[in-house]
């Protein structure tokens, strides 16, 4: 940030009185601008046992295989953003059954929050976001193409979990792998 969105006068990056993080402030009318955390809201729908996946046609991970997942908008809840991406990226309509995960992700500000889902019907195709969408068997899914790191830790503690059928709410964090 550069620029005040209320006065557009120049920012500055400092410690505001009465704060302990620098934040972008204007000198001129004082406006502090917060930078917070994006919060991603997404699901793991499921048909007769299978997952619907959605192969990404934008970057990041273009051409990769992911669950239905984006930011979340302003005045909608964590739900309504998990089933508005599902339909935006599956054209799927499902019904959330509880949150599953929670990951924090620091090292790119964002906090994803996965439900547990199901397709309300076999209908879907993909979205404008999305190149296919196809319902993946746990024996098929294309794990070396999976898009995120969230999303392998989450479908492979789901499968973990689904023979016992009982699924209980996590939270972990991704750290970044070092090459």
């Amino acid at each position: 940030m550069k620029f005040c969105s209320q006065c557009a006068s120049p920012v500055a990056i400092r410690i505001p009185d009465g704060d302990t993080m620098e934040r972008h402030v204007c000198d001129a009318c004082g406006e502090i601008h917060y930078q917070n955390p994006k919060i991603v809201a997404g699901c793991i729908p499921e048909w007769n046992g299978r997952i619907l996946l959605c192969r990404r046609a934008i970057e990041p991970r273009h051409g990769l295989w992911t669950i239905p997942a984006g930011f979340m908008e302003n005045s909608e809840t964590i739900e309504q953003a998990a089933m508005r991406e599902t339909y935006e990226e599956a054209c799927a309509r499902v019904e959330i059954s509880g949150l599953y995960a929670i990951f924090n992700i620091p090292h790119v500000s964002q906090v994803y929050m996965i439900f547990r889902a199901e397709l309300l019907n076999s209908e879907f195709a993909p979205g404008i976001e999305s190149l296919e969408t196809a319902l993946f068997a746990e024996e098929d899914i294309p794990w070396s193409d999976i898009a995120f790191p969230v999303v392998v830790q989450a479908l492979q503690r789901f499968f973990a979990d689904r023979p016992g059928d009982h699924f209980p709410p996590f939270v972990d964090t991704i750290v970044p792998v070092k090459r």
